[in-house]
C-alpha cells in the first residue's frame, strides 16, 4: 500500500520527502501512521530499484532541497501494479482504495474495468464478521445491538460500493452485473451475507 502510494503520487508530480509524507498520510494514514521510519526506507528501496531518483533543486529563498522524481522504470512499475494488483489489494478495503486512487493513471478502460470487475466479483462472495451454525451470520441472526450495528453499516457500505462499481463498469462498456442470482441481480438486504471485505480503512468485513 505504501509503495503504491509513493509511486502514484510521484507519477503526478515530483515532491520533496516532507510533502510526499503529507499526501501519503492523507491517503493511508487512517490505517496506520506514516512515519519517517516507514517512508524513508520505502523510498530508499524504490531508489535502489531504479524507480525513484533524488535530485538537488534550488528552493525559493531557501537552501537547495532534495526532490524525488519518478523514473521511466518507476512509471512502468506503477502501471504494472495497477494492471495486475495482488489479491489482497482487491480484497482489503484500504488497499483497494489506495489502488483506486491511482487507477486513472492506467490509460486503458479495458484494463481499468478488469480491476473493477475483480473487486465487484469479490463483493458478491458470502462473508461476515460473525458466524452462525458454521455460516456467515446475517443481520437477522445477531441479537447484540452493537454487532448488529456493525453489520448494518457494513451492509450499506457494501451495497453503495457495488452500485458504484456497476456504474463504473457500464461507463467502460461492460456489464455491471455481479455473480448474483441472475443478470444484474442485486441481493436483497437479508438475502446474502456481505463479503469478508475491508472497509475504506482496511479493517473488518462488510456483511449483511
Amino acid at each position: 500500500m505504501l509503495t503504491l502510494a509513493i509511486l502514484g503520487f510521484l507519477a503526478e508530480r515530483p515532491m520533496h520527502a516532507y510533502e510526499l509524507r503529507q499526501v501519503v498520510s492523507d491517503l493511508i494514514g487512517h490505517n496506520r501512521p506514516v512515519s519517517d521510519g516507514a517512508l524513508y526506507p520505502a523510498v530508499n528501496r524504490l531508489r535502489e530499484a531504479g524507480h525513484v531518483e533524488r535530485r538537488a533543486e534550488p528552493g525559493e529563498g531557501a537552501p537547495t532541497r532534495q526532490v524525488l522524481h519518478l523514473t521511466d522504470n518507476g512509471r512502468a512499475e506503477l502501471l504494472r501494479r495497477l494492471a495486475t494488483p495482488k489479491e489482497t489489494e482487491i480484497t482489503d478495503g484500504g488497499s483497494f482504495f489506495t489502488l483506486l486512487a491511482f487507477l486513472g493513471q492506467l490509460d486503458d478502460p479495458t484494463r481499468q474495468a478488469a480491476v473493477l470487475r475483480r473487486r465487484l466479483d469479490f463483493l458478491t462472495r458470502p462473508g461476515s464478521f460473525f458466524r452462525k451454525d458454521g455460516k456467515p451470520a446475517l443481520v437477522r441472526d445477531v441479537d447484540d445491538p452493537f454487532r448488529k450495528g456493525m453489520l448494518l453499516v457494513a451492509r450499506a457500505t457494501r451495497r453503495a460500493e457495488r452500485e458504484w462499481l456497476e456504474q463504473a463498469l457500464r461507463e467502460r462498456g461492460e456489464s455491471g452485473s455481479g455473480s448474483g442470482s441472475g443478470p444484474g441481480a442485486v441481493p436483497g438486504p437479508e438475502d446474502i451475507p456481505g463479503p469478508a471485505s475491508g472497509s475504506a480503512s482496511g479493517s473488518g468485513s462488510a456483511s449483511a
